[in-house]
């Protein structure tokens, strides 16, 4: 049976963007259906601008995407909220432009033997090629850069810290000491080598909720618009609902949101790739496994081994700033979100420690949450804790947000109970973990003059918040042990591949990005090399 295309990617962020760009370059006929909108930033030629104001569209609405389609999706499980982006680029729209090899340590156990370090180098290093990532210039250091280093020298830790490489455009002649340095009109303006606009970075210090100059090197500026370049179709506002075989591969329906309605359709393909995420991705094989019975034979393990990869954020207030930073304020808002790290990964403490920043927009944003509230409990909770530091005038400046990733547990399970996803998160074997690495931020920013508030989420509640959603469709050596093989390729089905954080086995405790994106170098390159 012919089918309208060699090959259907579903999501269009690490895993997605990747495969879909490496395909296309192989002559593949390919599609990439994307549930989320094209974004371009504000006063830039293109539909969607970034979300700015309170009443923007910010949030995705499970219940009625074809209302409320925006920039992030989040969702809430007992003891556990995981934020996602929603868009033309997937995470990388929503990231903080960190893009780090994970360590050695990490592939020793619990991966197939065909994946190790030494495997993946060079996929990490076309993964780095491909985003220009690189450290923060010398000369561009933010006063949080500087917090981080004199954390690490005051507890006899100075050979554990780094900086970070970013996938960011910088300017090697820009610097704070400019007049009025972040006005946009010191962004220098060039066409990459994929044809997109972009401008250099001017520490605007809205990474996350998208760059107003296009200095970050999201998906959508480089390996999308490379697929776009050789014909790949890339369909946003595109929700897959299943998958199901055919002769000569497989059938996709999705819902189109289109004129604020869902309009359903379908597509085949002798080739498709998951990379909806590591909930997206989860969710739609539990859907063709339990609810339509389309995939009879997914491996029993899907949907466990889940992870947030130990992601913790505390706030700590400096009303002084040592000497040895140049400033008298933290000035969180301004610079790259994340920009250094204290390594911590090979020690007992098994966690990597940052520096966070906050949008330039976040006081006015979460005022208007602490009055309004969400709906979103553990949101809510996270709110009512950093209150205190928005209650004063000017108070945010002088706010660090000490950010952390760890290997916690992995022992996550989602499932559909209801007929919506499910995360069972037993807190209990990752507390070690969490409770070390809150030591660590209140040691930190004591060192530093710091006042940590550790959030309520965590103290009373034992709720954790993630960005770095990992597992649910691991990598293993069978179905008893995994849900897909080394090579990204679901037991059972040939040509259904996973490439996204859903095939990550456990938590590596660092920014995952880069892995996620070697990997699926890997997994595309075997589909070439191997003819599929």
């Amino acid at each position: 049976m012919a089918t309208d295309f060699d090959a259907v990617v579903v999501g269009s962020g690490f895993g997605g963007a990747v495969t879909a760009c490496r395909l296309a370059e192989a002559g593949y006929r390919l599609v990439v259906l994307e549930r989320g909108r094209r974004w371009n930033p504000p006063g830039w030629p293109g539909p969607n601008p970034f979300p700015r104001r309170p009443n923007d569209p910010w949030l995705w609405d499970h219940g009625h995407p074809e209302r409320e389609n925006g920039w992030l999706d989040l969702r809430t499980f007992p003891h556990m909220a995981v934020a996602a982006g929603c868009g033309v680029g997937g995470g990388s729209l929503v990231y903080a432009n960190v893009s780090i090899d994970a360590k050695e340590s990490t592939f020793r156990t619990g991966w197939p033997p065909e994946i190790t370090f030494a495997a993946l180098r060079p996929h990490y290093q076309r993964v780095k090629d491909m985003l220009g990532s690189r450290t923060l210039p010398a000369g561009q250091w933010t006063e949080r850069t500087r917090l981080v280093k004199l954390a690490a020298e005051q507890r006899g830790l100075a050979d554990k810290f780094e900086t970070l490489d970013l996938a960011v455009t910088f300017d090697e002649d820009w610097s704070y000491g400019r007049p009025d340095p972040h006005n946009e009109h010191h962004s220098k303006r060039f066409t990459n080598d994929h044809g997109r606009t972009q401008g250099t970075c001017v520490h605007l210090g809205n990474c996350d909720i998208g760059c107003d100059v296009n200095a970050r090197n999201s998906l959508d500026l480089n390996y999308l618009a490379r697929a776009e370049t050789l014909g790949t179709d890339v369909r946003p506002l595109h929700l897959v609902r299943g998958i199901g075989p055919i002769d000569g591969g497989y059938r996709l329906w999705f819902d189109r949101i289109q004129n604020g309605a869902l309009v359903p359709d379908a597509v085949t393909a002798r080739i498709v790739v998951l990379a909806a995420g590591s909930l997206g991705s989860s969710e739609l094989l539990l859907r063709c496994r339990d609810q339509h019975g389309t995939l009879p034979n997914l491996s029993p393990v899907l949907g466990r081994n889940w992870s947030s990869n130990g992601d913790f954020l505390t706030p700590a207030i400096h009303p002084t700033v040592p000497l040895a930073i140049r400033r008298k304020v933290v000035n969180p808002t301004r610079g790259p979100t994340i920009t250094a790290a204290v390594n911590l990964l090979e020690t007992p403490e098994q966690s990597f420690i940052e520096d966070g920043g906050l949008p330039d927009i976040a006081g006015e944003y979460l005022r208007s949450l602490v009055e309004d509230g969400t709906a979103h409990s553990v949101i809510d909770a996270l709110v009512r804790t950093v209150r205190v530091i928005l209650s004063a005038p000017g108070m945010e400046d002088h706010v660090m947000p000490w950010f952390a990733q760890g290997r916690d547990a992995a022992n996550g399970v989602l499932s559909l109970q209801g007929g919506k996803l499910f995360l069972d998160w037993d807190i209990a074997k990752s507390k070690e973990t969490i409770d070390g690495i809150v030591h660590t931020h209140q040691r930190f920013a004591a060192a530093t003059g710091g006042i940590p508030v550790v959030p309520l989420t965590w103290t009373i509640t034992r709720a954790l918040i993630t960005p770095h959603p990992l597992g649910g469709c691991g990598l293993g050596r069978d179905a008893t042990n995994g849900v897909v093989d080394h090579k990204g390729e679901v037991f059972g089905y040939r040509n259904l591949y996973v490439a996204d954080g859903a095939i990550v086995p456990k938590a590596i405790g660092l920014n995952p990005s880069k892995t996620i994106a070697a990997l699926a170098e890997r997994i595309a390159a075997i589909i070439v090399d191997e003819k599929r």
